[in-house]
């Protein structure tokens, strides 16, 4: 996820200050990690500096002046031409679950790859049915409800993964020692 990116996105609705641009992050991307305050005002320094966003005011609230901050229009040139770059699959298998399988068998020890997978297996049905259980409660949102299925959507293909490879670990362990 590129920050500048999702900051530039919420300034695209109006002039905000930090507090609410951490806050709204938040909330809209609710299962992504929450952004620290130190983030958000310094990519706001790297995108001010870029020319990208610019100063709206200031503002006191019952407390310190916080500075607004609004999108120019190089920055929302700049927000079209991600927003309309189609992402690359991954070139690579960049996963702890790969490297672990796989580490397992190089150490000669089919059982370990075997009881890894299967405990996986578990954790990942386990996580499954919260979410499919978070996604249906009342008062869900659309954020939360989408964010789920995205995350059930890798989930499922994990186990996919993790039970083809489970059917092949003898296979590989003949592969690895050979």
């Amino acid at each position: 996820m590129s920050t500048a990116h999702v900051l530039l996105g919420l300034l695209a609705g109006g002039p905000r200050h930090g507090y609410d641009l951490k806050r709204a992050h938040d909330d809209r991307l609710p299962r992504a990690k929450p952004l620290a305050y130190g983030q958000v005002y310094s990519t706001l320094g790297r995108l001010e500096r870029d020319g990208l966003v610019t100063e709206a005011g200031q503002d006191r609230e019952g407390g310190p002046d916080r500075t607004s901050y609004e999108i120019t229009d190089e920055g929302r040139q700049h927000l079209d031409t991600w927003l309309a770059a189609v992402e690359a699959p991954a070139p690579y298998v960049a996963s702890e679950l790969f490297s672990k399988v796989v580490v397992a068998l190089l150490a000669a020890d089919a059982g370990r790859a075997r009881d890894y997978l299967v405990a996986q297996r578990a954790a990942h049905m386990s996580r499954m049915r919260e979410l499919t259980t978070e996604k249906s409660e009342p008062g869900a949102s659309v954020g939360d409800v989408i964010a789920a299925d995205y995350a059930l959507g890798h989930l499922e293909a994990d186990l996919r993964w993790l039970q083809t490879t489970l059917a092949r670990v003898a296979d590989l362990q003949k592969e690895v020692t050979s």
